[in-house]
């Protein structure tokens, strides 16, 4: 389970989000601004609240009256951009072995192939990022990040900066990812994108939750 319950001041703009999260896929909505990447980015750590708590499977994140806030490296969540940011001087296979290394996992050929076979990724292993097309970086990126082994997944828009036919190609396999049962955050301001893939909605506007459900609010 996610609890979400902070405040956060950023210049004129002000962050006020309350929300429990038990769903599969917890989509965050709202248009540009509204306030979603920046509350993930509190989610994962890596910007702090000026108020609230943050906690997830009953551990505590983020307790500003308690002085508590793990550092990102420890949450075990792991994060997709919308530009996939791979390394360009590294192959797939290396890209993919980053978070593993990152985190000072064992190696596991098992989960390797699983990932790789799951998001149809094998056959590019060889390959520079400069090589794939935009829907294969991204690709490339959620597995990168499930090879982390996550107990979170977070998605910034990760169809934001690809055509439709590339995120045509995607989706497929997000939805596999959600019919795995990996627990995610996906922020979007695509009501189609969130209506195939969420499970709970939390919508945004102007920094503050206006309607918490099922993808029934997005009508």
């Amino acid at each position: 389970m996610l609890r979400v319950d902070v405040t956060k001041q950023l210049g004129e703009f002000s962050l006020e989000a309350s929300f429990e999260s038990q769903g599969r896929v917890t989509g965050l909505f709202g248009a540009s601004g509204a306030g979603k990447t920046s509350l993930i980015n509190m989610i994962a750590g890596l910007l702090r609240p000026d108020r609230g708590i943050i906690a997830l499977d009953n551990e505590t994140l983020d307790d500003t009256s308690a002085g508590v806030h793990v550092p990102p490296h420890r949450r075990r969540i792991g994060y997709v951009f919308q530009d996939a940011r791979l390394f360009p001087h590294l192959d797939v296979r290396q890209n993919l072995d980053y978070g593993r290394r990152m985190n000072r996992l064992a190696e596991d050929q098992a989960q390797h192939a699983r990932i790789t076979d799951l998001l149809d990724i094998g056959h590019l292993l060889d390959r520079r990022p400069g090589q794939l097309s935009g829907g294969e970086r991204q690709r490339v990126a959620l597995g990168r990040a499930l090879l982390s082994k996550p107990r979170l997944l977070l998605l910034d828009e990760p169809l934001g900066s690809l055509d439709e036919s590339r995120k045509e190609e995607i989706l497929p396999y997000l939805v596999r990812l959600r019919d795995e049962g990996i627990p995610m955050v996906y922020v979007s301001h695509d009501a189609a994108e969130l209506r195939q893939l969420a499970t709970q909605i939390v919508m945004l506007k102007r920094g503050r939750v206006t309607a918490l459900g099922g993808v029934k609010v997005l009508t």
